[in-house]
């Protein structure tokens, strides 16, 4: 379903409205959703007309599952396709164990479509296809520039660009030089069967992919590279993606016979695996990939956005200044953040791509195990009530 853009904002008073929320992904939406529900005036920009695909595993672990469920999101409703068990594939090896947490598989085009018509129905003002130029504190409030030149006044930003950075608000370079390709796929009817409720995580040099089933059939296939592999191949994705089945022949064995379903693929460059706000200034809540960007073979993205947004609104709430919220969601992502990093950086290990499915073969539980410690939301969970003050 697609909504309208909606204008009323060229009449609206610009001090009317006591937060805005830049960004209309899946956090600036769960926040705007829940400050609204408390009787908030919430106006959230967006600069995409409508939603779209965009650069995302689109895997939603049991607590990404719960928090959707209590903003009114019923994913099965809209599709989603149930995921039971990770498999980790290296050369020619495999290994498979059973996750340890519900979890289901769902386009971010969708999740996102879903998001936006709650937020609509909360109350949220939604302002779509409209781009911020620049954000910029005065003496009791923040300025936001939009793209006509207007500008809107607020004592309260929530910051949630996602992998944008907004100027003068980026993140630190990304020292990996990362670089993540994402394309749908339409496999045939035997690898379809094959795959069915299952996640695939694929190693190769200088980085790894995902596989897995979204609704209408479909199979969603995301990857990241270093950008010195991806210049050997001449930085063309066709060749990137023949390297990737030459160095995995299971990717090749689930893509014989696929055909894809996107023109070509949707990319990003310099995505600062690792890194989470250290500090912001006063009235500047920042939530989503501009507070935290988990290594993308965690499937924790999602969770990690949705969390954010729900501590952050409960800070909000609780009239807990901007920088103490930053600075106790860092100290509560921290450990699961390095231990993520930590695990990223061994897989892209060459021995590890050599022995560690054989290791799962004997040990499957490690598998179970490394699920549950790179859950980053659920240490955020926990500490929800330190985060808020």
């Amino acid at each position: 379903m697609e909504f309208p853009i909606n204008t009323g904002s060229l009449t609206r008073n610009p001090l009317q409205d006591e937060v805005l929320i830049l960004g209309g992904g899946v956090a600036g939406c769960a926040t705007s959703i829940a400050l609204a529900r408390k009787g908030r005036s919430v106006t959230l920009i967006e600069r995409e007309p409508t939603p779209r695909h965009k650069i995302c595993g689109e895997f939603l672990s049991g607590e990404a599952l719960e928090d959707l469920q209590a903003l009114g999101i019923d994913v099965a409703s809209l599709g989603a396709v149930p995921i039971d068990h990770v498999r980790l594939a290296a050369a020619r090896r495999a290994a498979q164990a059973p996750l340890p947490f519900p979890a289901a598989s769902l386009t971010r085009k969708a999740l996102d479509t879903a998001l936006i018509a709650e937020a609509i129905a909360a109350g949220v003002h939604v302002e779509r296809g409209r781009s911020v130029q620049s954000l910029t504190r005065t003496a009791n409030a923040w300025q936001a520039t939009l793209d006509d030149g207007t500008t809107r006044e607020v004592p309260t930003v929530f910051l949630a660009t996602g992998k944008h950075d907004l100027r003068g608000h980026s993140r630190p370079d990304d020292p990996q030089r990362w670089v993540a390709f994402k394309m749908y796929f339409r496999l045939a009817p035997a690898q379809a069967a094959e795959l069915a409720h299952a996640s695939e995580l694929m190693l190769y040099p200088g980085g790894y992919g995902g596989i897995q089933p979204v609704e209408g059939g479909i199979t969603n296939l995301c990857c990241v590279v270093q950008q010195r592999h991806l210049a050997r191949v001449g930085h063309r994705w066709e060749n990137f993606l023949a390297k990737m089945q030459q160095d995995c022949p299971h990717l090749a064995m689930r893509l014989a016979g696929a055909e894809p379903l996107l023109d070509k693929p949707i990319a990003i460059t310099h995505i600062p695996y690792g890194y989470i706000r250290r500090t912001t200034e006063n009235g500047l809540y920042c939530i989503g990939d501009q507070a935290a960007v988990i290594p993308s073979f965690t499937g924790d993205g999602i969770s990690i956005a949705l969390h954010t947004a729900r501590c952050a609104a409960a800070a909000y709430l609780a009239a807990v200044p901007a920088p103490v919220f930053q600075a106790n969601l860092r100290s509560a992502l921290l450990s699961q953040m390095r231990l993520a990093e930590f695990a990223a950086d061994g897989l892209n290990n060459s021995f590890a791509r050599a022995v560690l499915p054989f290791c799962l073969r004997v040990w499957p539980g490690v598998m179970r195990v490394t699920a549950r410690l790179t859950r980053v939301a659920q240490q955020a969970t926990v500490a929800t009530h330190a985060v808020a003050g």
